[in-house]
């Protein structure tokens, strides 16, 4: 029985740590970009967007395709950075060869 009580100790304290970085990835601002800049995205660690910035030199009606696309290319490159970021957190606390799925 001690060691069914040592494994739900565990368990809870993973759980701890997983609502830890949970919360903390939340809070995260991962910045993406393309056209060198031109045009940024913010999302946070749930990989919701939060912000766009468009430089004014691509603010001409002619190049909202171009506009369209870029927005679409930063969102991804943020939102491979955050899912990046959440599996390098939950490699932190897992055990040593505990993969999941369990």
């Amino acid at each position: 029985m001690s060691n069914m009580n040592q494994l739900m100790k565990q368990a809870q304290q993973m759980q701890a740590k997983l609502m830890e970085a949970q919360n903390m990835l939340s809070e995260l601002e991962i910045v993406g970009s393309a056209g060198g800049g031109m045009v940024t995205v913010t999302l946070n660690g749930k990989g919701e967007m939060k912000k766009v910035y468009i430089d004014a030199k691509l603010a001409a009606p002619e190049e909202i395709e171009i506009i369209e696309d870029l927005i679409v290319a930063a969102h991804n490159d943020a939102k491979a950075k955050v899912e990046a970021k959440m599996a390098e957190e939950m490699g932190n606390f897992m055990p040593a060869g505990m993969k999941l799925p369990f």
